[in-house]
């Protein structure tokens, strides 16, 4: 307890000194500042900590040899990248400068951190030297390597990216993904071996969570091949530096790229995909790019005006042969028409929808809107999934799909959101693989015809809804009235609103005439 307590002080310290910093600076921005130098007191660490090994070894005359780091998976630093360097330099009018000099020399020895650290970011924003001189100190009271089992660096990295989220809040923020929704998604489909991929990974957080679930089911993360894409720099560099961190090998490309317009994983077949896109991502193609696209091939093209099936397709196209996807998109993709009606009614009548679950509104720091996990598997059959991470068939399933509903779950989390308790994860996770297993005996399928909750819903009920996806149609729901029709809820409120401004414009009109009648002048 008293090691939880200290870990979580160093990081309410360090995120008090980070502020400090602000000033005039966007958290968008300092962020990067921040997070490089706890990169760079993490790598200084791991360096003095071999370069020791070395010197007890008797290979002292090796100690400034990068090849005898990088084969231990150890990062190797000049002089001046290393944290005693910037400490004893704290003091100067250049400090900024300082750090820079280090973080590029540091890329430059290591291929693996190409394109992942800071670019001049010390120098360019103007940072005030005392101020960065005191986060230097703060930054110097962790001892990274004291407890490997605690990761203490992790978690200071990990609530470093959330506290940014939180700050930056809604149109931005997007690089983070909140754990509990990650954790979530990481127990629903067990990426327990294989390749794991997220076509928008944002900093990382689905690649952390695989490896922590990997590490808490005690398998073995060498097993686990990461390929994921960016397409903002600065993200991108974050995802470098956060892997890094946790020692975790992944390939992110070549550089930062849209997915859509530059994949850099054309030919890639993944076992599992986590993913969190742009939400209805608005002109994410011109209309005469990419309709030729094999991603989409033997699908209705997704249309211009939003993302959210070129998303879907995307992952579709990336998933193995015993795939499995798991994702979180708006909720209007669940129920939207043309070409969205046309794909997804396609890969309902392809079996490879196996989950729909709607969140609680307030899970997102860059919006407050409900959203929804999509669960797609490219074999349904039912699966038991041993710890070694064996799989097992166990019978054919139908093309069933199970709707969940989670919106009354979530406990209070930063005052004004949401998070899944790890009560919750386990009951949706264990409802789950539950379902999978037992498969679609008739008596079974009533075990998950829920109200409130949940609802196994057979392909001809689906087919009766005309292939919508949104849970309420398909859920009993007792204690509350869901069987409201929101599109149509919503025409009728444009509706009444359109006529109130219609009358509010008559009514201004009608005063307007009334005064220049008793001779007075109003001017709008």
């Amino acid at each position: 307890m008293a090691k939880e307590v200290k870990a979580k002080a160093i990081e309410v310290n360090l995120w008090e000194a980070a502020n400090k910093l602000r000033g005039s600076v966007e958290p968008a921005e300092y962020k990067h500042v921040v997070l490089g130098l706890i990169f760079l007191k993490f790598a200084s660490d791991k360096f003095e900590e071999h370069r020791a090994k070395l010197i007890v070894d008797g290979k002292e005359k090796y100690i400034e040899m990068a090849d005898f780091y990088n084969m231990s998976n150890v990062f190797y630093l000049e002089e001046i990248s290393r944290w005693s360097y910037i400490v004893k330099k704290a003091k100067q009018s250049d400090l900024a400068l300082i750090i820079d000099t280090a973080l590029h020399t540091i890329e430059k020895n290591n291929k693996s951190l190409k394109g992942a650290l800071p670019d001049n970011y010390f120098s360019r924003l103007g940072l005030d030297a005392s101020k960065l001189a005191s986060l230097i100190d703060e930054i110097s009271n962790i001892d990274t390597l004291k407890d490997k089992q605690q990761d203490i660096v992790g978690k200071v990295y990990e609530y470093f990216l959330s506290k940014f989220a939180l700050a930056e809040g809604k149109g931005k923020g997007e690089f983070y993904t909140p754990k509990s929704i990650v954790n979530l998604i990481a127990e629903m489909i067990e990426p327990y071996k294989g390749i794991i991929y997220d076509p928008c990974c944002g900093s990382g957080g689905m690649f952390v969570q695989s490896i922590k679930f990997i590490e808490s089911h005690h398998g073995n993360k060498q097993e686990v091949s990461i390929y994921g894409q960016e397409y903002t720099n600065t993200t991108y560099k974050l995802a470098k530096m956060n892997l890094a961190i946790r020692g975790i090998s992944a390939n992110l490309g070549e550089k930062a790229a849209n997915t859509f317009a530059d994949d850099q994983h054309k030919d890639l077949k993944a076992d599992y995909i986590m993913a969190n896109p742009p939400f209805n991502q608005k002109q994410w193609r011109a209309d005469n790019e990419l309709v030729d696209d094999p991603r989409w091939r033997g699908y209705d093209v997704p249309p211009t005006g939003n993302a959210n099936y070129a998303w879907i397709l995307n992952m579709v196209s990336k998933l193995s042969d015993d795939g499995m996807a798991g994702f979180v998109l708006a909720n209007g993709a669940l129920s939207g028409g043309g070409e969205e009606y046309k794909i997804r009614r396609k890969i309902i009548e392809n079996n490879l929808v196996e989950a729909i679950m709607v969140m609680p509104r307030n899970l997102f720091y860059t919006t407050d809107i409900s959203v929804t996990i999509w669960i797609l598997n490219k074999n349904k059959k039912a699966r038991i999934v041993e710890h070694d991470g064996t799989v097992k068939n166990y019978r054919d399933r139908e093309r069933e799909i199970l709707f969940m509903d989670l919106r009354q779950m979530g406990i209070p989390f930063e005052k004004k959101y949401v998070q899944f308790s790890e009560e919750d994860i386990r009951k949706v996770t264990e409802t789950f693989h539950n379902w999978q297993t037992l498969g679609v005996q008739h008596e079974v399928s009533n075990a998950f015809n829920i109200p409130e909750f949940c609802h196994s819903a057979s392909f001809d009920e689906v087919l009766k809804k005309d292939f919508s996806l949104v849970p309420s149609k398909y859920i009993e729901f007792i204690n509350r009235d869901e069987s409201i029709d929101f599109d149509e809820k919503m025409q009728v409120l444009q509706s009444e609103f359109a006529e109130l401004l219609k009358a509010e414009e008559q009514s201004k009109n009608d005063l307007l005439k009334v005064f220049i009648e008793l001779g007075y002048e109003i001017k709008l």
